[in-house]
């Protein structure tokens, strides 16, 4: 029995297939930002009116599909170590950062072109934030400039790694050196 304004829970198989689903949306949206609904059902062996019966929308199974992937990245840049001189630190978060944004590159294309303005950005509050506690103390150590706000500075590193996802897909950067060459850009771009 379930009282006013709570959801029944759901059935074991149905929290199961809500699972293949997403993570059959987050692997083929990674690949191909235009992977369709029936794509999606399919590589999660179910059918689409299934895909449909829990996702009422594609935007709805996108966004399900990249706070998955936030989730799983979060775990792994929870685990960067920042402590230290800020700069050092950065070189070790930028290294974990690119390696998630260069994963999700196209999931993140899939949700800007069906989420509404703005929720693709809210949807990485908690990774920017993490950043700007590192740039702001990166500014107060003497390390890192004072002349630009720290959100400024982390939406610059935001458009830097997603460009270079941009570049290493078009072949202008190969992927070994991209880590390298994102660390000598900001950097500099950061330094005091």
């Amino acid at each position: 029995m379930t009282t006013s304004g709570t959801r029944p829970k759901r059935r074991a198989d149905a929290e199961r297939n809500i699972a293949r689903i997403v993570s059959a949306a987050r692997t083929l949206l990674s690949a191909d930002p235009d992977a369709t609904t029936d794509d999606i059902a399919q590589a999660a062996g179910v059918g689409r009116m299934t895909v449909y019966g829990h996702f009422k929308t594609r935007a709805a199974l996108v966004e399900a599909a990249i706070a998955e992937a936030l989730q799983s990245g979060e775990e792994t840049l929870s685990s960067v170590d920042l402590t230290g001189r800020a700069d050092e630190a950065m070189t070790r978060l930028l290294a974990s950062s690119w390696q998630l944004v260069e994963e999700s590159a196209s999931l993140v294309a899939a949700a800007e072109g069906v989420l509404p303005a703005g929720r693709v950005r809210e949807l990485h509050d908690k990774p920017a934030q993490r950043m700007i506690d590192l740039i702001e103390r990166g500014q107060d150590q003497g390390v890192y400039r004072t002349d630009l706000p720290a959100t400024w500075l982390v939406n610059v590193v935001h458009h830097i790694l997603n460009g270079a996802a941009g570049e290493v897909r078009a072949g202008r950067i190969p992927k070994s050196e991209a880590a390298d060459v994102i660390t000598k850009t900001i950097q500099p771009m950061l330094a005091r």
